[in-house]
């Protein structure tokens, strides 16, 4: 019996700059269901960003996502009694999460500022190529290029 058809999701844009990774950026920092909460906050962000170094906050977002963005990550495979972990190239749709998610846990860690002001930093930083979600990727790629001795056993 065949499987079932995964058909791919549609994103919906977010309101104010009607763009689809924005608003899917949205989503994954809602928490309980919250969306018009995480929405302030990110164009909170938005707006301490553009006063802080007064560049169009929509650009600063997309280049640090994509100098959060993984190119290599290791999975775990189990080879003859042993676990190697195996470098792989990432997937387009896991890139997007794995940037995202790393920003929003590294503005999620720091304490004792508002989510706005701590998600703007974090933004910041990453588009610069600094801050704990850079350093998280530059991590995943190190672990990656170690066990380049085990890619002959990717799928």
């Amino acid at each position: 019996m065949r499987k079932k058809r995964k058909y791919k999701k549609t994103h919906s844009p977010d309101i104010k700059y009607t763009s689809v990774v924005i608003g899917r950026f949205i989503n994954y920092l809602m928490k309980n269901g919250k969306k018009t909460v995480a929405e302030k906050n990110l164009y909170k962000a938005f707006d301490k960003i553009e006063k802080e170094i007064k560049i169009n906050p929509v650009e600063v977002f997309e280049k640090a996502l994509e100098n959060t963005f993984p190119l290599l990550e290791v999975v775990s495979k189990r080879v003859g009694g042993a676990n190697y972990q195996v470098p792989r190239e990432v997937r387009a749709e896991r890139k997007f999460f794995l940037g995202c998610n790393w920003i929003i846990d590294a503005a999620r860690a720091k304490k004792g500022k508002p989510m706005a002001d701590k998600l703007a930093e974090e933004l910041i930083l990453a588009y610069k190529n600094e801050g704990s979600a850079v350093k998280k990727k530059q991590n995943v790629h190190k672990i990656a290029e170690a066990n380049r001795a085990f890619a002959h056993f990717a799928r």
